[in-house]
């Protein structure tokens, strides 16, 4: 991490989503910071977003992209793995989540959802396959369960059950959900306008749980971002 102490020094006031562990809030709130500040002798505070295509980047990135994002794995392992919710007292509202690394304080505000899953890898040990996030790869990942998997009704993003300090939810990315919306089994009723009831998975029908629905607050359910798969 000792590359972060390279980051230029700048100055910004936020005014974004607040994501929450229980679910992402649209309201908008401000916070001012400079990246690398010191609060307190020998401790240096960074500042993090996550979009919800599972890119990572300094949050006062201008233009956010593949090409600004952060895409070393060993950076991205390590950063992924000692986040937890923001409980330090510092940044709680508008960056809920916090990655220790020693003396360096890195803060993370989220499109969506901290957890974003990217590919659907084979598992070397077998069934089943392993959904992998943030860029991660096999370092990052857990095992996919086709039944759990939960289309939010509302903005026709796909979710997945994820680690704990994400609130156990995990946003599926576009590409990847495009490639799975082929296999939801709708009722004859409603065609692909309702919600799917079913899952087919290596020539399994598997009933879908919905376990995911309620990690979602009512105000999201009828008022989040729609429009967009994944």
């Amino acid at each position: 991490m000792l590359f972060l102490r390279l980051v230029a020094r700048s100055c910004r006031t936020l005014a974004a989503p607040r994501c929450l562990p229980g679910g992402c809030i649209t309201s908008r709130s401000t916070a001012s910071y400079v990246q690398g500040q010191s609060p307190e002798p020998r401790i240096r505070e960074y500042f993090y977003y996550i979009d919800h295509q599972g890119q990572l980047f300094l949050d006062d990135t201008k233009v956010k992209n593949f090409v600004t994002c952060f895409k070393d794995k060993q950076f991205l392992v390590f950063f992924f793995n000692r986040l937890r919710i923001n409980q330090s007292g510092r940044y709680e509202e508008d960056f809920p989540f916090l990655s220790l690394c020693g003396r360096e304080r890195n803060f993370l505000r989220c499109d969506d959802r901290p957890v974003v899953f990217t590919h659907l890898l084979q598992n070397p040990a077998g069934d089943p396959e392993l959904l992998s996030y943030c860029g991660g790869a096999e370092k990052l990942s857990i095992p996919f369960k086709p039944e759990a998997l939960y289309m939010h009704p509302v903005s026709g993003r796909v979710y997945h059950p994820g680690p704990e300090f994400s609130g156990r939810v995990g946003l599926i990315r576009s590409a990847l959900a495009i490639e799975l919306s082929s296999s939801f089994v709708y009722p004859p009723q409603s065609g692909q306008s309702g919600q799917p009831t079913h899952f087919l998975w290596k020539g399994q029908k598997h009933r879908l749980t919905n376990e995911l629905a309620g990690c979602f607050p009512a105000v999201e359910q009828g008022g989040g971002q729609q429009g967009e798969l994944g």
